[in-house]
């Protein structure tokens, strides 16, 4: 597992909360842990909600449950803002946030090329490892990461399990909270 994956969360992993049906985006993997956004969860808030200069409307999505007052974001569009961290070859994360906002003013970014988030998801060195071994996810290695990533569908995470056929169709369609079923 490295940066640039995608964890499908394994649909028995409804017990916690913050990861049910989570689609995560690998965004930092070191000798200290991992970092990872949340890609299909959104959050009650746009960015006219919580930055104030900014004049258009990006959704916000639940990077994670960590520092979830911290906004985040990332893109494919590295030469435009500098100090990114590259995830990936056309995907990347941070950056100068004064030159985020002034260039989404100026309509030099859309919303096909950033995604923003709360919190991020973050593992302690080895975590992630122990909770790959006992399948609490699935690793994806996607073709197109950018897409995935940046586009803001909600069914990421049921067509990820139509796509792996046998058991995995069974859950695609049971309801997010077994109890109501």
């Amino acid at each position: 597992m490295k940066k640039g994956n995608i964890l499908y969360a394994d649909p028995t992993l409804n017990i916690d909360l913050n990861f049910n049906r989570s689609v995560v985006l690998i965004a930092e993997k070191n000798k200290l842990g991992t970092v990872g956004f949340i890609l299909n969860k959104k959050s009650p808030y746009s960015t006219l909600d919580l930055i104030p200069e900014l004049n258009e409307n990006f959704i916000i999505y639940v990077g994670g449950p960590v520092e979830k007052d911290n906004l985040y974001f990332i893109h494919n569009i590295p030469h435009l803002i500098p100090n990114s961290i590259k995830i990936k070859e056309k995907l990347h994360w941070g950056g100068n946030f004064e030159t985020v906002i002034d260039l989404i003013n100026k309509k030099k970014i859309d919303k096909s090329e950033i995604k923003f988030f709360l919190g991020y998801s973050g593992w302690n060195e080895g975590q992630l490892d122990e909770e790959l071994k006992i399948n609490s996810w699935i690793v994806s290695h996607e073709l197109g990461l950018e897409n995935i990533a940046l586009k803001t569908s909600d069914l990421i995470w049921k067509n990820k399990l139509i796509n792996l056929g046998g058991e995995y169709l069974i859950w695609s369609n049971s309801p997010e909270n077994p109890q109501h079923n």
